[in-house]
C-alpha cells in the first residue's frame, strides 16, 4: 500500500489554489524532500474515503500515476514514472481539480523497496508547475547543493559586545548554532559618526561586513526563518550591564533588517 504523509487537519492547505507560496515556502519543501521531480499527471484514482485516514473535510485523496519529465535533485533512482498518494480540495461537486496531463513539481522521499513509489514530504508537496517557479525552484535547489551552502541554522550559541577605544566605537558577535555542528556568526560593527555595519559568515572566514545577506536568497532564509525572536537564557556572555544592552540591541536590529519570514503554505 502506498505511503501517506499525513499532517494533522489544520497544518492542511490548498495543494492547487490559494496565495502564491513565498520563497520560504518553496525552501522549506525543498530541503525537507529527498527528491524533486518534475512529472505529468497520467491517471488519478480516488482513494475511498474511509481508507484515507487524517483526511480533512472538503479534500479527497487520490492515487496518482504520473510520467518523470526530470529529476530536478536526489540520488534516489527514478523510473519513467512515478507514484504517490495526494489530497485534493473538492470543489461544490465534490470533484478535485483536472490534473491529467498537468506538469507538476513533487517534493517526496523515495519509498525504501518500492522503486517508483514517492512519498510526498508534506499535503502542500504537490505543486503546479510554472516556467517562473521552475526557475526560481532550480535557484533554490542549485544554493541547497552548492559546496559553500550555509549550514542550518538551529539558534543562537552566544554573543557578546566588545566596544572600542573611541566613544561610539564597538563590536557584537554572535555565534550561531547550525544542525551539522558547521561554524556559523554574525558580525555587528560601531564606528563613531555611522550607522552599524552587519554581515554573516558560514565558515571560519570574517563575516563581510556590510553586505547582509539579501533577501530570498538561501543566506537570507537561513537567518530570517531559524533565528529566535528571544534569545536563548545565558547566551549574552558581555560583561556588564551596558555591554548586554547593546549585545541585546544589535541582535534586535539583525533581526529588524531581515525581516519577517513570510509563509503562505501551512
Amino acid at each position: 500500500m502506498l505511503a501517506f504523509h499525513a499532517l494533522p487537519a489544520h497544518a492542511q492547505d490548498d495543494v492547487q489554489t490559494g496565495p502564491e507560496p513565498t520563497y520560504a515556502d518553496i525552501a522549506d519543501l525543498a530541503d525537507s524532500a529527498g527528491v524533486v521531480v518534475l512529472a505529468q499527471v497520467r491517471k488519478m484514482v480516488r482513494v475511498d474515503d474511509a481508507r484515507a485516514p487524517g483526511l480533512r473535510a472538503g479534500y479527497g485523496r487520490y492515487y496518482v500515476e504520473a510520467d518523470t519529465r526530470s529529476l530536478l535533485t536526489g540520488s534516489a533512482p527514478i523510473g519513467e514514472s512515478v507514484r504517490y498518494l495526494v489530497d485534493l480540495p473538492l470543489d461544490s461537486r465534490g470533484k478535485a481539480p483536472k490534473l491529467k496531463k498537468k506538469d507538476v513539481f513533487l517534493f517526496a522521499r523515495a519509498v525504501a523497496g518500492r522503486p517508483g513509489e514517492l512519498q510526498l514530504v508534506s499535503p502542500t508537496a504537490q505543486r503546479p508547475w510554472s516556467a517562473a517557479g521552475e526557475a526560481r525552484l532550480r535557484g533554490i535547489l542549485t544554493s541547497l547543493v552548492a559546496p559553500d551552502a550555509p549550514a542550518r541554522v538551529t539558534g543562537v550559541r552566544e554573543l557578546f559586545y566588545v566596544p572600542g577605544n573611541l566613544a561610539g566605537q564597538g563590536e557584537t558577535q554572535i555565534f550561531l548554532s547550525t544542525k551539522d555542528g558547521s561554524a556559523a556568526s554574525i558580525t555587528v560593527r560601531h564606528q563613531p559618526g555611522r550607522p552599524p555595519a552587519w554581515g554573516v559568515s558560514f565558515s571560519e572566514l570574517v563575516a563581510d561586513l556590510g553586505n547582509p545577506p539579501a533577501r530570498d536568497t538561501l543566506e537570507w532564509y537561513r537567518l530570517a526563518c531559524f533565528l529566535p525572536n528571544a534569545l536563548p537564557s545565558g547566551a549574552n556572555v558581555s560583561d556588564g550591564y551596558a555591554a548586554r544592552r547593546q549585545a541585546e540591541a544589535d541582535y534586535r536590529m539583525v533581526l529588524g533588517e531581515l525581516g519577517v519570514c513570510e509563509h503562505n503554505l501551512s
